[in-house]
């Protein structure tokens, strides 16, 4: 087990400009330099942060074909594609500032029509080079409408200089055999990207640190109704007077559940905690999911890491 002296890491609670890809992926160099600047190893950005959570698939029936298809359409627009010039400028920053990046983002299909949309995780190193990348599993209920499934080959575990470190997308998070895979990949940081801003997430990140013994960062959103602009005319369909779309709600967990940063609410902030390892180790010697209480006599555990065909 990588064991090193205490080191801090951040989460990015802040919006994006909302389905504008470019000056979206500048706000993320800006903070991106911000958290390095600020001692930081890690910045974890919020889920689709860029170009922004698609929240409409929760207000608009699906008879509204016309105005979905055109809302579609500028999802894929202002979509990236690994690599490209966005992912270029994020890596450029990160080598620049000496920060390990894991941000969520819309990603074309560039393997197939090049049209349909993952909902993914991209992790950069400190060196500025693209570590790979993780899809979403299964979008959650109205989800569905915008994103396709992500397969195995995309669910990994990364090593870097300061810890392993991998990375589960908002309700993938409830999965328990997603999570046992990064229990499993021995897992220290656990990147948490969500739009779920509910005391029962933040009660389930306490829940999921102390299970897998490794620390969480839950990173959301902080969105408000004047970050989306008045064009968009699925605004209406929130209800009079509401100024908060996600309030955020972000935090960061240690191995005995305990939040040692956060939570943030209704302000955009980057929130910061210290990571000492020495307790993910001190966590495994009661209990250990992926060790002495995997129980491999008892059970088999599989996970199929081959490209689905249909993407």
């Amino acid at each position: 087990m990588l064991l090193r002296n205490p080191f801090r890491v951040a989460a990015a609670q802040v919006a994006p400009i909302f389905l504008n890809r470019d000056k979206t992926v500048e706000k993320a160099c800006d903070v991106i330099a911000e958290a390095g600047r600020n001692g930081a190893q890690l910045v974890v950005f919020p889920e689709a942060f860029i170009s922004g959570y698609p929240d409409w698939v929760w207000l608009i029936p699906n008879s509204k074909g016309a105005v979905l298809n055109e809302l579609y359409a500028e999802l894929v627009q202002n979509a990236l594609t690994i690599p490209d010039t966005s992912t270029s400028k994020l890596c450029k920053v990160a080598k620049q500032s000496k920060i390990h990046v894991v941000i969520g983002i819309l990603e074309r299909n560039t393997e197939a029509s090049n049209a349909s949309l993952f909902n993914t995780l991209l992790f950069i190193d400190d060196h500025g080079n693209i570590m790979g990348k993780h899809r979403k599993l299964i979008p959650t209920g109205a989800e569905r409408l915008v994103w396709a499934q992500g397969d195995g080959s995309t669910l990994q575990v990364f090593d870097t200089s300061f810890a392993r470190l991998g990375g589960l997308i908002c309700w993938e998070n409830y999965m328990p055999l997603a999570r046992q895979t990064m229990y499993m990949g021995g897992t220290q940081i656990l990147a948490a990207p969500t739009w779920d801003k509910s005391e029962n997430w933040r009660l389930s990140m306490k829940h999921i640190a102390r299970e897998g013994g490794m620390f969480v960062i839950s990173c959301c959103m902080a969105l408000k109704m004047q970050d989306i602009p008045d064009k968009y005319e699925f605004k209406k369909y929130y209800p009079e007077g509401r100024e908060w779309i996600n309030t955020g709600n972000s935090c960061i967990v240690n191995p005995d559940g305990e939040i040692i940063s956060g939570p943030v609410q209704m302000k955009e902030e980057i929130l910061y905690g210290e990571v000492d390892l020495t307790l993910v180790a001190q966590s495994k010697r009661m209990f250990d999911a992926a060790g002495h209480y995997a129980r491999p006599d008892v059970f088999t555990f599989v996970v199929n890491r081959g490209e689905s065909k249909s993407s």
